[in-house]
C-alpha cells in the first residue's frame, strides 16, 4: 500500500519523475579543465574495459527487469535517453564539443556539435556516433542529434544517422562483461532475445552510486558532485528508470530522494552551464530533456 501510495502522489503533481518529452544534448566547457578529464577518462576505460561501464550500459542496467531480461515494453523513453547517453560520452571522451560562444551567447540548444578529436575509441556504438557528427557539415544542434540517432525525421535522407539496435547491442556488451547472459522467451506470435542478469553486484553498485548521491554523500551543488553520476541521474530520469532505482528505499529516504532529484531537474542549465568548471554538454543535455 505504501508503494500505491507513492505513486498516486508520484502522478498528481508534487514530486514527479515522469518523463514529459523528448529531447538532446551536446558537450564541453572549460577547455583546459574538460581536456584532463576526457584524457583521464579515456585511459580508464581502456586500463579498465572488463568492470566499467559506460552510462548507455548503466541505464540499460537500471531498465532491464533482473530475470525476464528485458526492458519495459511500455517505456517509450529510454530510446532517446541513451542516444543522450552517447553524446555525453562522447564528450567525456573528449571527442566532441559545443561551439564556442562569441559576444553574444548562444543558449544551448541552439549551438551546435562540433568534432573536437575524431579518433576511435573502441566502442562501435559510440564510434559510429562519432563518425555520423563527424562527417556532417553543417552540424546540428545536440537536441537535433539525438532525434537523428533515434531516427526521429521527416526527411528519409536523414534515416541513415538512426543508429539501430541499440539496446540489444548495449546488452551484448553486458554479456561480454559477464552481467548478462543471453535467452529466448516465447511471446505466442513470436520468439524474443532476452538478457537476463547474472551478476547482481555490478547492477547493485549502480544503484547504490545513484542512491548515495542524493542520499548519504549529497552535495546540494551539482558542481560538487561527481560529473559522471550527476549524468546518470539525469539521464535515468529521461529514460524513465530512476523509479527502479528507488524500488529498495524506505519510505523516508524515497521522499528525500525524489525531492533532490527535483532540486536538480528544477535548476536552469543555462545558468549552471555559466559555472566555473561547468560542462556544457552535461546541461545541454538536460536543457533538451527538460524543453
Amino acid at each position: 500500500r505504501q508503494r500505491e501510495s507513492r505513486k498516486m502522489a508520484t502522478a498528481h503533481g508534487g514530486g514527479t519523475l515522469v518523463q514529459r518529452h523528448r529531447g538532446a544534448a551536446a558537450a564541453s566547457s572549460s577547455a583546459n579543465v574538460d581536456d584532463s578529464h576526457a584524457v583521464s577518462e579515456d585511459e580508464s576505460y581502456q586500463d579498465d574495459k572488463q568492470t566499467r561501464l559506460t552510462l548507455m550500459e548503466e541505464v540499460l542496467l537500471l531498465g532491464l527487469k533482473d530475470q525476464e531480461g528485458y526492458t519495459s515494453f511500455w517505456n517509450d523513453c529510454i530510446s532517446s535517453g541513451l542516444r543522450g547517453c552517447i553524446m555525453i560520452e562522447l564528450a567525456f571522451r573528449g571527442r566532441i564539443e559545443l561551439e564556442k560562444t562569441g559576444m553574444r551567447r548562444k543558449s544551448l540548444l541552439n549551438r551546435k556539435v562540433v568534432c573536437k578529436n575524431d579518433s576511435p575509441v573502441g566502442d562501435v556504438l559510440i564510434d559510429e556516433s562519432l563518425k555520423h557528427i563527424k562527417e556532417t557539415q553543417p552540424t546540428d544542434t545536440v537536441q537535433n542529434w539525438i532525434e537523428l540517432f533515434c531516427g526521429e525525421t521527416w526527411n528519409p535522407l536523414n534515416l541513415r544517422f538512426q543508429l539501430r539496435n541499440v539496446r540489444e547491442r548495449l546488452a551484448k556488451n553486458l554479456v561480454e562483461k559477464g552481467v548478462l547472459t543471453t535467452g529466448k522467451q516465447n511471446f505466442w506470435l513470436f520468439d524474443m532475445t532476452t538478457h537476463p542478469l547474472v551478476d547482481s553486484t555490478i547492477k547493485q553498485r549502480v544503484i547504490r552510486k545513484v542512491q548515495d548521491s542524493l542520499l548519504s554523500r549529497w552535495q546540494n551543488d551539482p558542481h560538487r558532485m561527481d560529473r559522471r553520476q550527476l549524468s546518470l541521474i539525469f539521464l535515468a530520469h529521461a529514460s524513465d528508470v530512476l523509479e527502479n532505482v528507488f524500488a529498495s528505499l524506505s519510505d523516508e529516504d524515497y521522499e528525500v530522494a525524489t525531492r533532490r532529484v527535483r532540486e536538480l531537474l528544477d535548476l536552469d542549465p543555462e545558468i549552471e552551464a555559466m559555472k566555473q568548471g561547468a560542462n556544457d554538454m552535461v546541461w545541454a543535455v538536460a536543457a533538451a530533456f527538460n524543453k
